[in-house]
Order: structure tokens, then C-alpha cells, then sequence
């Protein structure tokens, strides 16, 4: 498929600024993919399209405080510097992206907090806008998170236009993150309240947790036509003994299985047998989905609308088709659904 097939119009007043007054409480499109047929519900509903020992897998990353502001030495410019991830944790290197980026070099120091509390040094260019630098920090690992978590920022999205506060710490993450490395929300999960999971394990539903930290590449723009050329950004994932079982022991008893989220998605169809079972393992992965796909885990998603030609819309449509696909976010556009991370939920079932 091309590239230009994912266009639309998208008013800009729908992109949700905000989130829901409660996580529950977000409108939730229901896509029935053989039926064609389209409901308008909330996401509390969600309750009355599973069934006992039906299965969620979810994705247990953590954001961390991934945006930062610093100064340049000498002529105290003010350098964005976002946190991409961690290289080497002894010697404290990362991967991060900076703006302006003309005016950082290999050499640069840059000063963090209105005392100079944390330093790093510029030590690498990896892209136009990337740089590999190594925090100063000779102190304990424990106090060098806190620092991070002092001078860094929930890293909300650039199309949410104003500053991150108190309650974006906690809304821009999911009750059940544990694991920390995302500098993106796996925004499905946003959904959920603890109050809504215990419902829906007293009707007996499942959870199995896995792990993909979110990197910007999932949200990087597609710049080739032919999506059959377009290569992703590589983010760690992790599948274990756990949660395979969770899954597998489902399957093979006919039970739903319902990926919350495009990354949790996207880690299932990294680690499957030939048998369509979860296999656990661990590594990187880069895979791009996009029609036509046959899925092998997941009989049915739970996620976001997402923003016009990204590769989160692109998989929506090899899961629910895209003509339906097509046909549902015209409706969400109309009906005035909220989009992207803080936006309403659309299930495919």
C-alpha cells in the first residue's frame, strides 16, 4: 500500500490536550472487522465485550522524565536535550536528541538546574539531531535518578501545546507501569483504571504483562511511498515464561486475546512459534506492520486514534482492514472523537 492512502484532513481542535476527567470515563469507538458494524460506547464498557478467561496483554513500560532543558557552556544558550535511552549506565552514556542542534559539537558541556546540579559532555554526533552524551555524575546511581527525575519533564508530545503539570506525572502513565525506559506513553493502556482492572478480573479476565519501551521512532514520520521501504527505529522489548503461558493456555482454549496497544502489538508479532504461540524472548525489535498482515497472537486491539499517515494508523488498518478503518475514523471525525495520546479508544474486535 502507499503511503498517501493514510492521508486525511484532521481538525486540529481535535487532538486532545487534555486527558479524561477519568481514565474510564475516555468514549471508545467499538469496530466489529467482520461485521463492519460501528458502536459508540465509553471505555468502561469494555466489561461487555470479554468474557471469563478472555486475555489482555499489556505493556508494563515506564516513562521517565525523558525531556530536558540545559545551557551551553560559555555562551549559555538553552539546549533541549530529550533523552532517548540509556547506552552504558557505569560510564553514563545516552542517546538523546538536541534542539537547536547546530549549536552543539562534540566537546560542549552542557549545565542542567538553576545551580548547574548535573553536567554532561558532549562526546558523539549520531544523526543530524542526535548526539551521545555522558553525564558528569560521581555519586551514587540511586541519587543520579533523582536528579533525572528533578530536572527532567514528562515528555508529553510536541501537538499537546503547553507545558506538562502535577497531573501529567501521573495520567501520562499507566496504573500498571513498572518497568522504567518509554519516552512515550503506550497510550491504550491510558484507559484503564485500577478500579476498572479489578472489575474486570472479578468477571475473570486476564492479564499478561509485557514489556516494549516506547521510542520516538514509533511516532518518527514515514518519508517513503512505499511502505514496504520504510524502515523502524529498533526498541527493546521483553517476552517471559509468564506471560507466554498466560497467553497460550487462552489460545488454546479458544479465549480472546486482546493487545492493548499498537506496542504491545507489535512485541507479540516479534515473538510467535510456528504453532501461533507466544515464545518468550528479549532483544530488539523493529518491526513494521502494515497491510497486508496476517496477525498471530491477538484476535483483537485496543487502542487510539492516531494522527494521519503514522505507522500506529498504518497498523490499525492491517488489523481491522482499511476500508473499515477509513470508514471508522471519518465517523470519529464527525462524531468529534478526541485523538492521539490523551484522546477516546477504539476497540477492533
Amino acid at each position: 500500500m502507499k503511503l498517501t492512502q493514510f492521508r486525511f484532513d484532521l481538525p486540529l481542535n481535535l487532538i486532545a490536550q487534555t486527558p479524561a476527567k477519568r481514565r474510564e470515563d475516555a468514549r471508545m469507538m467499538v469496530v466489529h472487522r467482520h461485521t463492519g458494524q460501528i458502536e459508540n460506547k465509553h471505555f468502561r464498557d469494555v466489561l461487555d465485550y470479554f468474557d471469563d478467561k478472555d486475555v489482555f496483554v499489556v505493556n508494563n513500560t515506564k516513562v521517565f522524565p525523558a525531556r530536558m532543558y540545559g545551557r551551553k557552556e560559555k555562551t549559555g544558550a538553552k539546549i533541549e536535550v530529550f533523552l532517548l535511552r540509556e547506552l552504558n549506565k557505569p560510564n553514563r552514556l545516552w542517546d538523546v536528541i538536541v534542539d537547536p542542534a547546530r549549536k552543539i559539537r562534540v566537546g560542549n558541556k552542557l549545565y542542567f538546574g538553576d545551580n548547574e546540579e548535573l553536567v554532561a559532555e558532549v562526546i558523539d554526533n549520531t544523526t543530524s539531531r542526535g548526539r551521545t552524551i555522558r553525564f558528569l555524575w560521581e555519586n551514587s546511581e540511586e541519587e543520579f535518578r533523582g536528579m533525572l527525575e528533578k530536572l527532567g519533564e514528562t515528555p508529553l508530545p510536541k501537538y499537546i501545546k503547553r507545558k506538562p503539570d502535577e497531573e501529567d506525572k501521573e495520567r501520562y502513565q499507566t496504573v500498571y507501569a513498572k518497568l522504567e525506559g518509554a519516552v512515550a506513553a503506550p497510550s491504550a493502556g491510558l484507559h484503564f483504571s485500577r478500579e476498572l482492572i479489578k472489575r474486570l478480573e472479578i468477571k475473570g479476565i486476564r492479564f499478561s504483562e509485557i514489556t516494549l519501551h516506547t521510542g520516538l521512532g514509533t511516532f518518527r514520520p514515514i518519508e517513503v511511498e512505499d511502505l514496504s521501504k520504510h524502515k523502524m527505529d529498533g526498541e527493546y522489548y521483553k517476552i517471559d515464561d509468564i506471560a507466554c503461558n498466560i497467553v497460550n493456555k487462552a489460545k488454546e482454549k479458544g479465549n480472546r486475546i486482546c493487545s492493548v496497544g499498537t506496542t504491545t502489538m507489535r512485541g507479540l508479532e516479534t515473538s510467535f512459534t510456528a504453532n501461533k504461540l507466544l515464545k518468550p524472548s528479549e532483544g530488539w525489535t523493529n518491526t513494521f506492520i502494515h497491510p497486508p498482515y496476517n496477525f498471530n497472537i491477538a484476535d483483537s486491539l485496543i487502542t487510539n486514534f492516531h494522527l494521519p499517515t503514522t505507522s500506529l494508523l498504518i497498523m490499525t488498518a492491517a488489523f481491522a482492514g482499511y476500508e473499515l478503518t477509513m470508514e471508522a475514523y471519518k465517523k470519529a471525525i464527525k462524531d468529534k472523537y478526541r485523538f492521539f495520546s490523551y484522546g477516546d479508544a477504539m476497540l477492533v474486535i
